[in-house]
């Protein structure tokens, strides 16, 4: 089996598990090479980035989106 095809397989019916391992060992290298407060610190940073990149991505104005964050409810 080639490569690409090992690649294609593995994305097609195990997209959950090559996400999670692909994660993984980039946090791992990255605790490695940066310590490991410095990456959890930086993950933190990339989740927070996703979920406002995902609120601007469905259509909610970044005013909105922090009108929910902050507002009291």
């Amino acid at each position: 089996m080639e490569w690409g095809n090992l690649f294609l397989d593995l994305w097609k019916h195990h997209r959950g598990k090559t996400i999670g391992v692909i994660l993984g060992l980039f946090f791992g290298l990255m605790v490695v090479v940066l310590g490991f407060f410095e990456a959890v610190f930086i993950a933190f940073c990339v989740v927070i980035g996703y979920f406002i990149g995902r609120r601007i991505d469905d259509n909610v104005g970044f005013r909105d989106f922090l009108d929910r964050i902050f507002n009291d409810h």
